[in-house]
């Protein structure tokens, strides 16, 4: 499961700046070690040093990455934990990463609409893209179109609005 994205080096010491995908450096906390996807040596666990806030975004530091050229290859890597290692959610909340996959199903109809491929987050509410006789239908993530969700089963039954399917 990816948390983050390693985008640059920043600084001297060998710390890298990421775009997070799953909250601040509070979610970081109780991780003492990460896999690094897309970085040479990947298949091995990297230990966090520390992980801090910095201007919408995170700052990593990893043991034993002390510098700029030790930091370099790891850019544009996916943080990522095992799904072992996730975090408990809540009742009724989802991990994006569970919802791809999922059959999509409209209520009423009982037709079957497509397959979530993706979820995408445009500013509004989370989309989930669902591929449908080769074009993407986007429906939006709330408990008042996504009725059913049956993460285990891969199934997720939806009450569409009028119109929507019909959308370009």
């Amino acid at each position: 499961m990816a948390l983050a994205v390693l985008a640059r080096v920043w600084g001297r010491r060998g710390e890298l700046f990421a775009v997070s995908l799953s909250g601040g450096p509070e979610r970081f906390q109780d991780l003492r070690e990460v896999y690094l996807l897309g970085a040479v040596g990947a298949e091995r666990p990297i230990e966090i040093e520390s992980v801090r806030e910095y201007r919408g975004g995170l700052i990593f530091k990893f043991r034993g990455v002390d510098s700029i050229e030790e930091a370099e290859p790891l850019q544009r890597a996916e943080v990522r934990i095992p799904r072992e290692a996730r975090r408990q959610l809540p009742p009724d909340e989802y991990f994006q990463s569970d919802l791809v996959g999922c059959e999509v199903f409209e209520r009423e109809s009982r037709e079957r609409l497509g397959v979530v491929t993706a979820c995408r987050e445009y500013g509004g509410p989370l989309l989930l893209e669902v591929e449908r006789q080769g074009e993407p239908l986007l429906i939006p993530f709330a408990r008042s179109i996504c009725v059913e969700i049956d993460v285990a089963g891969r199934r997720i039954v939806v009450d569409l609005p009028e119109g929507l399917k019909e959308l370009p």
